[in-house]
């Protein structure tokens, strides 16, 4: 039985998608807009949009970096920081940052929430690549 999720959000895939024949775009609903809202978070630098300069994480300024427990620590804080400003429909539960198993300069970010409204649990995995830009 499918449930009506539509008071979580209805949005834009991205990137966008759209459908010639339907003249459509297609679109996402519930947990799955919330989850492509955080990649869309997660994938962009700080400053990147003109019209919203504070939305994303320097990410680009960990480039290159050794991957410190304090490094780590700060990373985490800085993407704890831009969820909590730019998805406000969900409770961050924990980010952490973990080295890729059998992968040099690439490390995963571990990501537990629950969106608030259905008081689901969720994680994410979001590869980091510390040596590509």
């Amino acid at each position: 039985m499918a449930t009506d999720n539509t008071f979580l959000g209805r949005g834009w895939s991205f990137p966008p998608v759209f459908d010639r024949q339907q003249k459509t775009v297609q679109m996402l609903d519930g947990e799955e807009n919330i989850r492509s809202s955080i990649e869309v978070v997660l994938s962009t630098e700080l400053g990147e949009r003109v019209m919203l300069p504070g939305f994303g994480w320097r990410k680009e300024g960990w480039l290159f970096e050794s991957m410190t427990t304090t490094a780590a620590t700060a990373i985490e804080k800085e993407i704890e920081t831009a969820l909590l400003f730019f998805e406000p429909r969900i409770d961050l539960n924990e980010v952490r940052l973990l080295p890729a198993q059998g992968e040099t300069g690439k490390v995963e970010i571990h990501i537990d929430y629950t969106v608030r409204s259905t008081n689901t649990r969720n994680n994410l995995v979001y590869p980091f690549y510390l040596t590509e830009k």
